[in-house]
């Protein structure tokens, strides 16, 4: 780029001498703006701190801009005028630019009016550019072209038109059967309608970026054809073109940086992939682990493929492009606060999940009870456990919630010797009480479902004010049925007492009965109660 000197105004000349002009030029560090003149780029002025270089290159533009609409100014009168420490270029009596021997050193030249001769040139140039442009033919001409140029944009968009309509109708008559068939295929997940708008969407997305790009540059084209609208198209050119530029370098800069996240990529992922098929043979069983349970395979594999990618995500945020801006680390720390401030819940749920798992307070089938909800364990996930009451309720439990309650895990014992079903009834002091024990015993025996071994037995609770309170206690190995067995215990102890004339007393009564409250058993079957022979099926 060739560098000129500074152009002093008048005032500015009469106010400064020259010397000290050129003595500020040496010491200020190189400031440059262009001249631009009609949209054209002549030449650039490097400023000092008392006449910026911005506005050294507006003044220049200013006078040589003056000087071509001034057609009395002839091409000879643009003449090199020689000073003590510098060379002006004068147009008639008019100052343009002073060079200095700091001007000719930025272009590696010895002398300044070397350097003046050149730009003599550039500028006489410039002149007569402007006054051609601005002639009737070259407009009359300028104007035809940029008519032809509208005319084809026309039938451009036109002919687009007509083009993306019949590649639509050509598309639907022969996909219109295949994705008929892929609906059916996926049982409806994949919808033809909605991939017929997927692909109109899609080309007519297609169609509106060719018909900007044609748009745009058709209106670069005629805007350029002008002077007095070259500015506008120069600018929007620029507005374009400069974001394109800094993302094309951005992208090459990042190059070293995305192949190292690349290779990461593929790294991680295929040790994720062993990892998974690792803990996959844990889990079916095929490799065995002392002390590891089979159950802990995936959430094991889960936790690891978290610390992997964590890890990963550490090691390659530095070739992130972009990671070292202020905007990346705010970001960065805006995402962080908000899931410290949002997400604390989440954290502790997850936590409390792990706990769980690697505790074995219960698995998946198993009856259990938190704070006052009784159900069967129907899934386990990392923050929430969906339990099934017998009341075919699915109730929901946050993790963290059963980490701090009391769990009781009836089926951890079923599996382990039974667990004791219990029930009491309160008999009088006139019944003898191995008489009781042996009935709450026969009852037991004859329940279904209720083990054998251990043997039931019978606890004396309490001496009550008016009957002595009894306890039968019996195994069972079938948590989940629990409330059906207590329903036939109940009803076989009612039989058996029944049976043998003795009156159950509880809760308490104020007198005796004239007759015992016994239910005989031929009254056992009273309408509407159907015996079981008689059942109709």
């Amino acid at each position: 780029m060739i560098i000129t000197g500074l152009l002093l105004p008048t005032s500015h000349a009469a106010a400064q001498s020259s010397p000290s002009v050129a003595r500020e030029i040496l010491v200020e560090e190189v400031e440059l703006a262009p001249v631009i003149v009609d949209g054209n780029i002549l030449f650039s002025l490097r400023g000092v701190s008392s006449f910026p270089a911005t506005l050294r290159a507006e003044t220049v533009a200013e006078r040589i801009d003056a000087v071509a609409r001034d057609r009395s100014v002839a091409l000879s009168d643009l003449r090199i005028v020689e000073a003590e420490d510098r060379t002006d270029i004068q147009a008639g009596e008019v100052r343009l630019v002073s060079l200095f021997d700091a001007d000719a050193s930025v272009e590696q030249l010895k002398q300044h009016h070397v350097l003046a001769t050149i730009l003599r040139e550039r500028i006489a140039q410039a002149i007569e550019r402007y006054r051609y442009e601005r002639s009737r033919p070259y407009l009359v001409r300028q104007g035809v072209t940029s008519a032809i140029v509208l005319s084809l944009l026309v039938a451009s968009l036109l002919v687009l038109r007509w083009l993306f309509q019949w590649l639509d109708r050509a598309l639907e008559r022969r996909l219109q059967v295949r994705l008929e068939s892929l609906e059916a295929k996926s049982f409806k997940l994949l919808s033809a309608g909605e991939l017929k708008s997927a692909w109109h969407g899609a080309l007519w997305s297609l169609r509106f970026l060719i018909m900007v790009i044609l748009i745009f540059v058709s209106a670069e084209l005629v805007l350029d054809l002008f002077p007095w609208t070259r500015w506008f198209a120069t600018a929007t050119t620029g507005l374009l073109t400069e974001p394109l530029e800094t993302m094309w370098s951005g992208i090459v800069r990042s190059l070293p940086g995305l192949g190292f996240i690349a290779v990461l990529f593929f790294v991680i992922r295929y040790a994720l992939r062993l990892g998974q098929i690792f803990f996959s043979g844990v889990a079916w069983g095929t490799i065995r682990l002392a002390g590891f349970e089979q159950e802990w395979a995936w959430p094991t594999y889960r936790l690891l493929r978290m610390l992997v990618i964590a890890f990963a995500l550490v090691i390659a945020y530095p070739y992130i492009p972009g990671s070292d801006s202020a905007a990346f680390k705010g970001i960065s720390l805006f995402a962080g606060l908000l899931m410290s401030l949002g997400a604390s819940s989440i954290v502790a749920n997850s936590l409390a999940g792990y706990m769980l798992i690697y505790r074995r307070a219960f698995r998946v089938g198993d009856r259990i009870k938190v704070g006052d909800v009784v159900g069967d364990v129907v899934e386990m996930r990392q923050q929430l456990t969906h339990l099934r009451t017998p009341k075919n309720e699915e109730v929901t439990i946050p993790s963290s919630v059963i980490l701090n309650s009391n769990v009781i895990n009836y089926s951890a014992r079923a599996r382990q010797g039974g667990i004791i079903l219990h029930t009491t009834v309160g008999i009088g002091y006139e019944t003898p009480w191995r008489q009781v024990e042996a009935m709450l015993i026969e009852a037991a025996n004859r329940t279904e479902g209720l083990l054998r071994e251990p043997p039931p037995f019978v606890l004396h609770t309490a001496l009550g004010d008016f009957c002595v309170t009894y306890e039968i206690n019996v195994y069972c190995d079938q948590p989940q049925k629990i409330q059906l067995l207590y329903t036939a215990l109940h009803r076989n102890i009612l039989d058996v007492f029944n049976e043998y004339g003795v009156q159950i007393m509880t809760p308490n009564y104020e007198a005796d009965a004239e007759e015992p409250k016994v239910v005989p058993p031929e009254k056992w079957y009273l309408a509407p109660a159907v015996q079981p022979g008689d059942r109709k099926t």
